[in-house]
């Protein structure tokens, strides 16, 4: 249903006023009237989301929510990038937004969605070209916006990397506070039971990892966390086990919130926090290690690599807890993506088969595969949910274009953990001593 209102004050398009038909007179339907074909091309006919133009008119009936176009230069954006860059190009720019319950407006455009912009017929595309026309969306294409990130250098080199991980850490630790809680931790937590808060289910997610690495068992061991962020593993394994901990991690605003907490915590004499590579912990030591949400960011190109150097560094019947994002049959974050140019740049998922398999291949005896991809389908809820609530402070630190980046990932991330469409392991590795002992309880009782 197409249906034409009442122009905002001030609304037109870049050529200073809503388009013609090419007659000189008003669109026939407003913008609605002109980009109904493409649309119902693109999202289908029976799509539960309203698009709401800049001059009044809209597509669709009230529905789960609105995408409202503010511009004619979305259109713009859209028709240089097609495909999934050109519409996260024109949301994060600003000519576009989103009303109403972020969840399920991307339930519905993901149900609906008939097909790739790059793949649309040679009908539709005419179509779209003479639409844009008509609503003055025909121009140079626009810069993208300065939040949009493209590496340079060989991939997963240690300059490119620590480049990928700056964009996207270090964007305000007073605004990750406010998504994540007290708790300061990234990555999925473990509701114990359908009333854990989100501060108790990250603090039973550590818990279950010290334990499966052994802690309990091992006074005095010597712990490695591999991105480290802002220290909360560090601090746990420290504060409840005789433990002493070297954390590692390229943002330098993580070690610098990180090695403050440590400090605040009164542990700085058994956590030391280091700005530095995992590949430069060569020649060292250590009984147990635990990598926390930054497997995704090594590269399916630098896994063998990343799992033998972790090996060389454990000591016999020493143990290694790999929690990682996966996804079946392996997924790169790619350069035309939401994600992979606003979110996580280089960023892969690899299938958990593929996990166990390199790490065998490094000498990693394989003792658990655990799956909790139910529990970052809620963790992620919670850190939109803080992000929502502290909206104006969030905007205030990282600007309206970041806080709608973060808001909208986590939304959609959300929704392919409760579908399935992606998952999250920890796959939990030893190293066997020279008579294939291996140090591992009989059963799961000792952490389960």
């Amino acid at each position: 249903m197409v249906t034409r209102e009442a122009a905002p004050h001030g609304s037109a398009t870049p050529s200073g006023r809503i388009g013609s038909g090419g007659g000189g007179g008003p669109l026939a339907g407003g913008v609605a009237g002109a980009l109904a074909p493409v649309i119902t091309a693109i999202v289908g006919p029976a799509t539960r989301v309203q698009f709401r133009f800049w001059d009044g008119s809209t597509i669709g009936d009230d529905g789960v929510g609105t995408v409202v176009v503010h511009s004619a230069d979305a259109l713009r954006r859209i028709l240089w990038a097609p495909g999934e860059l050109g519409f996260a190009r024109a949301f994060v720019a600003g000519d576009l937004s989103v009303e109403g319950d972020v969840f399920e407006v991307v339930v519905a455009l993901r149900d609906g969605t008939a097909r790739d912009l790059r793949r649309l017929d040679a009908r539709t595309i005419a179509a779209a070209l003479r639409s844009s026309k008509a609503i003055g969306g025909l121009g140079a294409p626009l810069p993208p916006p300065a939040e949009e990130s493209r590496p340079a250098g060989r991939i997963h080199s240690p300059a490119r990397d620590a480049r990928a991980v700056r964009h996207h850490y270090d964007v305000g630790n007073d605004f990750y506070e406010l998504v994540l809680g007290p708790s300061w931790t990234y990555s999925c937590a473990r509701f114990v039971t359908p009333s854990t808060t989100l501060e108790e289910a990250q603090a039973a997610k550590h818990e279950l990892i010290c334990r499966k690495l052994g802690l309990d068992r091992r006074p005095g061991a010597r712990l490695l966390d591999v991105g480290c962020g802002w220290g909360s593993m560090a601090i746990h394994a420290a504060r409840h086990y005789d433990t002493t901990v070297v954390g590692v991690a390229l943002s330098r605003a993580q070690v610098d919130a990180a090695r403050a907490r440590v400090r605040q915590a009164g542990l700085a004499d058994r956590v030391e926090i280091r700005f530095q590579d995992y590949r430069e912990l060569k020649g060292e030591q250590f009984d147990a290690i635990s990598s926390i949400g930054m497997f995704e960011h090594v590269g399916s190109e630098r896994t063998a690599e990343y799992f033998s150097t972790l090996r060389s560094i454990l000591a016999p019947t020493g143990r290694l807890l790999n929690h990682a994002i996966s996804s079946p049959g392996g997924s790169r974050l790619g350069s035309r993506t939401f994600i992979g140019r606003y979110v996580f740049p280089d960023g892969e998922l690899i299938d958990v088969g593929e996990v166990v398999l390199a790490m065998e291949r490094a000498g990693f005896e394989i003792r658990d595969v655990e799956s909790l991809r139910e529990h970052y389908a809620r963790t992620l809820r919670c850190w939109v949910a803080n992000l929502e609530s502290h909206w104006d402070e969030a905007v205030a630190i990282v600007g309206r274009a970041r806080a709608d980046i973060w808001r909208l990932y986590m939304a959609a991330s959300a929704i392919g953990f409760e579908d399935g469409g992606i998952g999250v392991h920890q796959v939990l590795g030893v190293v066997p001593g020279a008579d294939g002992t291996s140090g591992m309880p009989a059963t799961r009782g000792d952490w389960d």
